[in-house]
């Protein structure tokens, strides 16, 4: 037997990810780390018992699972697929029409540099494979991605980890359209792999209660020699560049 989606199942989706509260809960867990219903209480800016409600649903639409240890319940997002399709809707909002609101500290921080579930988004992941596709290293086409032979070694120098796991669906590499910058960066196992030794290296750290990543001094030098990162990398724009999102990079 299996699950059809019709249009009523898609509909009782969306009603879950069209209330403000719960939308808001879900955008935090894309930071990939369990979060405690507390924390996800402030982030929504919700009661406690309303929390638990929304979190009741979310539970029973397998879109967030929990995990228990000890007197501690965390949550997080179900799956890749459940990630895949909050940072799709995430484009869609920022394509939107224009709102004016201040744009603030925190916002340029995500901006950035943040994590996107289990990988790296923003100005300095999409300068990052940028640079890969320009040493030819990965080749990205409009949600399709190859590393290439080149790239294999490169990747097993720098301490990247390519094996496959049969015990997981997840591409080896795919692109990932960051909402933010209008390009793609990198997803799949090389794009949680690469964020995984970026911090073990010490080149960004998380910052606590947000998804935004600092880069640190040692991370400065290191995407400028190892990548070839400009020194100007934060001033990037994506109206500066006729990239924007769809151009495809030799695949």
């Amino acid at each position: 037997m299996t699950n059809f989606a019709s249009g009523s199942a898609i509909a009782e989706v969306a009603s879950l990810l069209g209330d403000a509260a719960r939308a808001n809960m879900l955008s935090a867990l894309m930071g990939g780390q369990a979060l405690t219903a507390g924390e996800l209480a402030r982030h929504a800016g919700v009661t406690a018992q309303t929390t638990s409600g929304h979190l009741s649903r979310l539970a029973d639409a397998q879109l967030v699972t929990l995990e228990k240890q000890g007197r501690h319940r965390y949550y997080r997002l179900a799956s890749q697929e459940v990630a895949q399709a909050i940072d799709a809707l995430m484009a869609v909002a920022s394509a939107g029409p224009k709102r004016y609101r201040p744009v603030g500290p925190k916002d340029e921080a995500l901006r950035t540099a943040r994590t996107c579930y289990d990988h790296m988004a923003g100005k300095l992941a999409v300068n990052v494979a940028d640079a890969l596709c320009e040493k030819s290293y990965v080749a990205l086409s409009d949600g399709a991605a190859l590393v290439t032979e080149e790239g294999q070694k490169f990747f097993c120098d720098f301490g990247v980890d390519l094996k496959p796991d049969n015990a997981s669906k997840r591409p080896l590499c795919r692109a990932c359209l960051d909402w933010s910058e209008r390009r793609m960066h990198l997803a799949g196992k090389l794009g949680a792999e690469l964020l995984d030794r970026f911090t073990a290296l010490g080149w960004v750290a998380r910052i606590s209660e947000t998804r935004a990543l600092r880069v640190t001094p040692a991370g400065e030098v290191g995407f400028r020699t190892t990548f070839g990162l400009p020194v100007e990398w934060r001033l990037s724009s994506p109206a500066e560049t006729k990239n924007d999102g769809r151009e495809s990079r030799h695949l």
